[in-house]
């Protein structure tokens, strides 16, 4: 990208989700958070796996037929690498964090894609009286 001068270094971050639907919900979630740096910028669409730049959801918008677009790009343009790379670190953090909470919460899409129920893994993961 890095079209603009001064924002010499860029980055795009595909993150692969199992549905459109959890795709969007990360778009929105991590959308939330402006960057804090005027020194950065960041972009998101939620795309199909094998698209074409023609193809994509800009925003978090939805229409007709998105149910193959799977894939949240994020594009990072900074003025430094040094920038770049703090405001990835927190995006991935912040990836992180989404993606724990989807796996904790959205148990019903987990088990419609043939995954396991998640369950207390042992004495550690259970609830003392």
């Amino acid at each position: 990208m890095a079209g603009e001068p001064g924002f010499s270094c860029s980055l795009v971050i595909d993150v692969p989700f199992p549905t459109a639907r959890l795709a969007t919900v990360a778009l929105q979630a991590l959308s939330v958070d402006k960057e804090l740096s005027p020194l950065v910028r960041r972009s998101f669409v939620v795309r199909a796996a094998d698209a074409d730049d023609g193809s994509d959801i800009a925003g978090g918008g939805s229409g007709g037929g998105d149910g193959d677009k799977t894939v949240l790009r994020t594009t990072y343009e900074a003025t430094t690498n040094r920038m770049l790379r703090v405001s990835v670190n927190a995006f991935l953090d912040s990836v992180g964090l989404v993606l724990e909470v989807m796996e904790g919460l959205d148990v019903d899409v987990l088990e419609a894609e043939g995954g396991v129920p998640l369950e207390p893994h042992g004495p550690a993961d259970a609830v003392a009286p």
